[in-house]
């Protein structure tokens, strides 16, 4: 394979970032590899990106992809910086893409047992996805699969009289609770042992 897994490393300052890329160029370069040149990049980000790029005249600090969410900068109530994490937008929109053919495929399908299909998927999107400051994305991930699936059942005929309140009851009745599942990043270091063991 010619390939590798993409990774993320940071540095405080831009110089060694800079010597850090060029170095694993040239050591890509031994094996025949080299970067990706459209995910290859170097980016102001952090506790300090916000307020240095304001300084300048420029614009809010960049975001980036990685493992299916847009990691971006934001400040935190009381006015500190935070990491936020959401889905990727073009990942998001692929996915409902392929559940609205699937809704078209089961247009006649039992109502019921589209509800428990459809709440196997908002399952399995909050197993991934559900990870702190992604609330909104996961709110507005729910509310357009509500109108996909009202579109959906109103096709059936012309005059099919299904509201948008009977969605919202099924949605209640079969779908999981819209809920952060994940914990913030900094707790999963906070690792205990037993004695020398590495083990919990």
């Amino acid at each position: 394979m010619r390939c590798a897994d993409g990774f993320v490393v940071g540095f405080q300052h831009r110089r060694d970032a800079e010597r850090f890329l060029c170095d694993l160029k040239d050591r890509l370069a031994d094996l025949s590899l080299e970067p990706h040149p459209d995910r290859t990049r170097l980016i102001e980000f952090g506790r300090f990106a916000a307020a240095n790029r304001r300084a300048r005249g420029e614009r809010r600090p960049e975001t980036f992809g990685f493992l299916g969410f847009t990691h971006y900068c934001r400040t935190t109530r009381k006015g500190r910086f935070g990491l936020g994490r959401k889905p990727i937008g073009k990942r998001v929109n692929r996915t409902l893409k392929r559940i609205r053919a699937e809704l078209r495929r089961r247009m006649h399908h039992n109502v019921y047992e589209v509800a428990r299909w459809l709440g196997r998927v908002v399952g399995g999107w909050l197993r991934y996805c559900a990870v702190p400051t992604s609330f909104r994305s996961l709110h507005r991930f729910v509310f357009r699969l509500k109108r996909l699936w009202l579109r959906a059942l109103r096709q059936r005929s012309q005059k099919d009289r299904f509201t948008w309140n009977k969605v919202g009851m099924l949605a209640a009745a079969f779908w999981p609770p819209l809920r952060i599942l994940h914990p913030w990043p900094n707790t999963g270091f906070a690792v205990k042992t037993q004695g020398r063991s590495r083990m919990v």
